[in-house]
C-alpha cells in the first residue's frame, strides 16, 4: 500500500455515512483502547541538550517533520510556551502545497509543522528533546509507523544558522551517547517555506480522539509526553482553528 493509500484508508470514516458505519469505526477504536500500542513510536528517555539558546522573551518559529503532522502537532500543542502549531507542508513550492499532491511524493515536501514559541519558557532546545524523544522515531528516515514515503521523512527544517548549529550539536551529542538502538537519520534542511495544510488537518488529534488512526499512533506520544515531561506538559492544547477564530 502507498503512502497516499494508507492515508486515504485512515482518513476513510470522514467518507463514511450512516450510523451502521459510525458504529463499526467506534467499535474498531475501542477494540484498539484495549490493544497495546505496538505500532506508535516507542519514547525513548534521553538528555536534554548540553548546548541551548538563552531563554529570552519573545516569540520565535520552528518547524519540525517527523511522519504524519497530526501526531507530531498534536504533541507541540500541548507543550507549554508554545503559543501555536500548525501542521503543513514544507521542503516543496507553493504550488505543490496541496495534500493529495503532497502524497505522491515527488514534491520535495514533508508533513511537517510550524511551532511558534515562547523561549523564556520553552527553549529550541527543549523542543528537540520532545521531538526526539517523544513526538517520533529519528532513527526512521522515510516512514513512520504505516506512512511511507520522502513526505514522512525525519527532517528539521532549520530556521537560522544558530538553530543548524543546535540541532547538529544536539544529533551528535545523543548518537554519542548512544540513546537509540540505531543511528539518528534526522535531516537538516534550511531555506525552505512552510505552508500550512487545509483546515481539516488542523487540531485533528484534538478533534478526533476516537480515530483508531489517533488512538493507535497519537494519544500514545501525548500520554509520554505527559509522563516524560511533567514541567513541560500542558493539559489544555493550543488549538489552531480556535485561535482563529477568536
Amino acid at each position: 500500500m502507498t503512502g497516499i493509500e494508507h492515508k486515504a484508508a485512515r482518513r476513510s470514516p470522514f467518507l463514511i455515512k450512516g450510523a451502521l458505519a459510525a458504529l463499526v469505526v467506534a467499535a474498531a477504536a475501542a477494540a484498539l483502547w484495549q490493544t497495546p500500542a505496538i505500532s506508535a513510536e516507542d519514547a525513548v528517555t534521553i538528555p536534554p541538550p548540553a548546548v541551548d539558546e538563552k531563554p529570552v522573551a519573545g516569540s520565535e518559529k520552528a518547524v519540525f517533520a517527523g511522519g504524519c503532522f497530526w501526531g507530531v502537532q498534536g504533541v507541540f500543542q500541548h507543550v507549554r510556551g508554545v503559543e501555536r502549531a500548525v501542521s503543513g507542508y514544507t521542503g516543496g513550492g507553493k504550488d505543490d502545497a496541496v495534500y493529495e499532491t503532497v502524497g505522491t511524493g515527488r514534491t520535495g515536501h514533508a508533513e511537517s509543522v510550524e511551532v511558534t514559541y515562547d523561549p523564556s519558557k520553552v527553549t529550541y532546545g527543549q523542543l528537540l528533546q520532545v521531538y526526539f524523544s517523544v513526538a517520533h522515531n529519528p532513527t526512521e528516515l522515510n516512514y513512520q509507523g504505516p506512512d511511507e514515503g520522502t513526505q514522512y521523512r525525519s527532517t528539521i527544517f532549520a530556521e537560522n544558522p544558530e538553530q543548524k548549529k543546535l540541532a547538529e550539536s544536539y544529533i551528535a551529542q545523543l548518537d554519542k551517547a548512544k540513546v537509540f538502538s540505531k543511528p539518528i537519520v534526522t535531516t537538516l534542511e534550511t531555506g525552505k517555506t512552510f505552508y500550512p495544510a487545509e483546515d481539516y488537518h488542523q487540531d485533528f488529534l484534538t478533534l478526533n480522539p476516537t480515530y483508531p488512526y489517533i488512538v493507535y499512533n497519537d494519544l500514545p506520544k501525548i500520554e509520554n509526553l505527559k509522563t516524560m515531561f511533567p514541567k513541560l506538559y500542558s493539559e489544555k492544547p493550543v488549538l489552531v482553528l480556535a485561535s482563529s477564530k477568536s
